[in-house]
């Protein structure tokens, strides 16, 4: 394997597929990133069982083959390369990286041992890549951390007809995004739970590339429990979680609500952080809402309290309600919008928050539900 590529191109490839490789590897191969030179195009592949990475990229080659090289390292190094073309060949056991009169020699791993890169599923339609990206961002953060629950550590795409929605909870917040798609087959329902720091990885890559992301979902057989989506030259698939009992969360979000609140995003983020300085961590933080606007309260150990107040436009009996202050700030810096809206039924229940257009309507699309926490004052 001889070739020749640009600097940039390497460096790209070869961080994006080394950054789903694990930092445990059950096998040593696991480390590694698979390099193969054919047709006059570069793979860069990545597998820990898991999830898969591949990105093509163009190179000028002198000779087809294969190499397998620690990824991390081979990521270090590409990204502290001169701006100048690199030149790569397998020599023996070794890989040889020269860039200017920088000049590289990595060991290389057997490639026989290395694993078979799992197939696509079929492809179910595809999303907007920007639309998608910024959908998942909006839902990922309210998956759950708890690995020993991996239930709620997923994010489940439903995909009905020419909607797709996104749903995560960790049982504390839930948020919802619901987009528009172009399915392959008009009449397709299928749900998947997928891990969400995978899915939030991916997005973040495959947005920026423009264009449109193709979602690959098997509805059984070959490639069933496995999601794939692949954008520009960029592909990765991922196993499903067990999604078989994901509780029923659509139906925590309130049908009516007996208060609401329409608030500047941008001031309200502010005051939250002010304010919640003197609240340890979990620490709630407590918004009264009432016809004069609103304020915001938190208190700490030793007597320290902090508290401001700011305009709000609200109706409905006066509130007091309170929140984990981290959040309620997630929830606000992902809307996307100026304005939102705080939907209320009681103070004890979810209160569900929307974006809001610059005449105080609700945009419909995005909601995001949080359980208050109950204080004594």
């Amino acid at each position: 394997m001889k070739f020749r590529v640009e600097r940039d191109a390497l460096a790209d490839a070869v961080a994006w597929t080394a950054k789903s490789l694990p930092n445990r590897p059950s096998v040593p191969v696991l480390a590694g990133v698979l390099l193969r030179v054919a047709d006059g195009r570069l793979e860069v592949s990545g597998f820990d069982y898991e999830v898969s990475s591949q990105v093509s990229v163009e190179v000028q080659a002198d000779a087809d083959g294969a190499a397998l090289v620690s990824g991390r390292l081979l990521a270090e190094i590409t990204k502290a390369l001169p701006a100048k073309p690199v030149d790569i060949a397998a020599v023996g056991a070794h890989l040889e990286l020269v860039c200017g009169s920088a000049r590289f020699t990595l060991p290389t791993m057997p490639v026989e041992d290395y694993p078979t890169l799992p197939e696509m599923p079929a492809s179910a339609g595809s999303v907007d890549a920007a639309v998608f990206a910024t959908a998942v961002q909006q839902v990922a953060i309210a998956a759950g951390r708890d690995e020993t629950l991996p239930m709620m550590t997923g994010v489940r795409i439903e995909l009905n007809g020419s909607t797709l929605a996104m749903l995560a909870t960790d049982r504390y917040r839930l948020a919802m995004r619901e987009i528009e798609w172009r399915p392959d087959d008009p009449n397709i329902s299928l749900n998947a739970l997928v891990p969400a720091r995978t899915l939030a990885d991916t997005a973040k890559t495959l947005g920026p590339l423009g264009g449109e992301v193709t979602l690959a979902l098997a509805a059984g057989g070959a490639g069933e429990g496995m999601i794939g989506f692949a954008g520009g030259t960029r592909r990765t698939t991922s196993r499903l979680l067990d999604g078989a009992n994901y509780p029923p969360v659509r139906s925590l979000f309130p049908d009516a609500h007996n208060a609401q609140a329409r608030i500047q995003v941008a001031a309200l983020v502010e005051v939250v952080r002010r304010v919640a300085l003197v609240a340890e961590r979990a620490t709630p933080v407590r918004l009264s809402f009432s016809d004069e606007g609103l304020v915001v309260e938190a208190g700490g150990t030793e007597e320290a309290r902090a508290s401001e107040a700011m305009e709000a436009t609200f109706t409905g009996e006066p509130l007091t309600i309170a929140f984990n202050p981290q959040y309620l700030l997630d929830g606000l810096q992902h809307l996307n919008t100026s304005t939102a809206v705080l939907s209320f039924v009681d103070a004890f229940k979810p209160a569900v928050l929307s974006p809001a257009g610059e005449d105080g309507e609700i945009i419909a699309g995005y909601r995001y539900l949080i359980m208050p926490i109950r204080v004594t004052r």
